[in-house]
């Protein structure tokens, strides 16, 4: 009789294109949501709490760690999605993994203009404060990171090339 080896599992889905989304995503959106405590000078659970407000409005901030975790829940859900976005271009444009660092920055500058000229525009998000050119340099830095680091991953779980395989 004989066995079968198997892959564990936990390596497979690491390295399957939902693994790679799951795992950039999540890594970009936490180290995206201290970033932005350190650009504003506030607690994390403020930033996750103006996050929520792109759905609540102005009660986001009276909502205490209920808020703070829908926020928290949606900053991931936002950073899976645009994780698994960059995955699923990588597979008809190889390029981005193999030059993984040019395209994550500029992916960032991508998702920069679409989360700060698209999506918050168009949700509930309370306070609208215009960037000082401080805060829009370091926004922006913070985006170039989450687009390097959504590549990384990408790359190191699903897009690595042929001679590591």
């Amino acid at each position: 009789m004989r066995t079968q080896q198997r892959r564990p599992v936990a390596r497979s889905f690491r390295h399957s294109p939902i693994g790679a989304a799951l795992l950039a995503g999540w890594v970009a959106g936490t180290v995206d949501i201290g970033a932005a405590a350190v650009i504003f000078a506030v607690h994390p659970a403020v930033i996750m709490q103006a996050i929520a407000s792109g759905v609540l409005g102005r009660a986001a901030y009276f909502g205490g760690a209920a808020s703070a975790t829908a926020g928290l829940l949606l900053q991931w859900l936002m950073s899976w999605i645009i994780a698994a976005v960059y995955v699923a271009a990588a597979r008809p444009w190889p390029s981005l993994g193999q030059h993984w660092t040019r395209c994550g920055l500029l992916y960032g500058v991508v998702v920069f203009g679409v989360m700060n000229y698209v999506v918050v525009p168009l949700s509930a998000a309370y306070p609208r404060h215009p960037f000082t050119p401080r805060t829009l340099l370091e926004s922006l830095l913070a985006m170039l990171l989450f687009g390097v680091l959504v590549a990384f991953f990408a790359r190191r779980t699903w897009l690595r090339p042929a001679a590591e395989q």
